[in-house]
Order: structure tokens, then sequence, then C-alpha cells
């Protein structure tokens, strides 16, 4: 069987008679991803990695504190709740990254802050937190989790009466804490 090569293989001639008229044709349907339909990477459950020993990604760094906090008993005996502060410990250390575990007691908060150069995971493990931002206030129940980029601000508070206990996942670890002097949660209206 004797075939030509590829390369030599003439195209059709295509003849302006065989063309027909151009018509407008519709604009193509805007196709958007899971992700800006759901607006939040945790809330895309095929998209969310297991963890890996050392994550590398976003959706890694959530799966790692998904799967510690599914581990109650590598954390929940160290948990003290402190009246005075907010109780805190650093829990585990991996390369570009470290997890902390966060205790609140009702009325405690952080202020408003952001976290430098660290992006971060925000887990709660038991109890409720209120995020307050800028953009309005977000109540996160125990298995909520927050993905934060770098200099993202907020301000997390239990507003409950009930203890709070978070995991909170910062890569690369955290070096910084820069405190902003308004609360989103009660914010200072400037005269103009």
């Amino acid at each position: 069987m004797n075939s030509a090569p590829a390369s030599t293989v003439a195209a059709p001639a295509v003849t302006a008679a065989a063309t027909p008229a151009r018509t407008e044709a519709p604009a193509p349907a805007v196709v958007e991803s899971d992700l800006q339909i759901a607006g939040d990477i945790l809330a895309v459950q095929h998209l969310l990695q297991p963890a890996r020993e050392h994550p590398a990604t976003v959706a890694e760094f959530a799966g790692l504190a998904r799967s510690i906090a599914e581990d109650r008993a590598s954390w929940e005996h160290l948990v003290r709740y402190d009246a005075t502060t907010r109780w805190y410990h650093r829990l585990r250390t991996g390369p570009g990254y470290e997890v902390w575990l966060l205790s609140w007691v009702p009325g405690q908060g952080s202020g408003l802050h952001d976290h430098g150069a660290s992006s971060g995971v925000l887990t709660v493990l038991d109890g409720e937190l209120t995020e307050h931002t800028p953009r309005g206030r977000l109540t996160h129940r125990a298995g909520a989790q927050r993905v934060f980029a770098p200099g993202y601000a907020h301000e997390v508070v239990n507003d409950t009466l009930e203890g709070a206990v978070s995991l909170h996942v910062y890569f690369p670890g955290l070096t910084e804490m820069p405190m902003h002097h308004c609360s989103p949660a009660h914010a200072e209206h400037v005269p103009a």
C-alpha cells in the first residue's frame, strides 16, 4: 500500500464561490471555571488536594490544615484557655511553613492585623469565630477554613459565650504581624 507522506498531501482548494457569505457570529458564551463560580478554592471540593508531606500549593496547605484538624488526638490535649491573653502553641514546622494552634475565650480578639509576607489558612477546630474585614463580617464555625494572601488584613474575634480553638498555617512562616489602628469591627468615622 503506497501512501504519500502527510506533508505532500494537498488540501482541497477553496474558491470564493464555494465560501458562504460571512455573517456576524454570536459572541461565545462566557465559561466560568468552578473556582470563579464558587469564589473560594475551599468551596470546590474536587480542586482540593490531599495533604503532602511538604505542601507547595494553597490547596495542599488547606489539605494539611484539614488533615491536622481531623486528627484531634494530635492537638486536643494541648489546648489551654487563658483569660488574660490569647493562648497559642506552635504545633508543627516544615520547610517554609509553620502551624499554630490558638484558643479563644469569649470576647478575645486578635485586633486588626495582617501577616506581612505570609499567606495562610485559618481553620476553626472548635466553637465559632467572627472575622471582620474591611469588606464585612464573616462567621466561621467548626470545620470552616479561610485562605488569605500576603497583606490580607482582618480581625478575628470570639463573639460567643463558649471557647473556640483555631489552627493557623502560615507560609512562609510568620515573621511579622503588623497591627492596624482601626478595627473594622468598630470602624472609626473620621469627619471629612
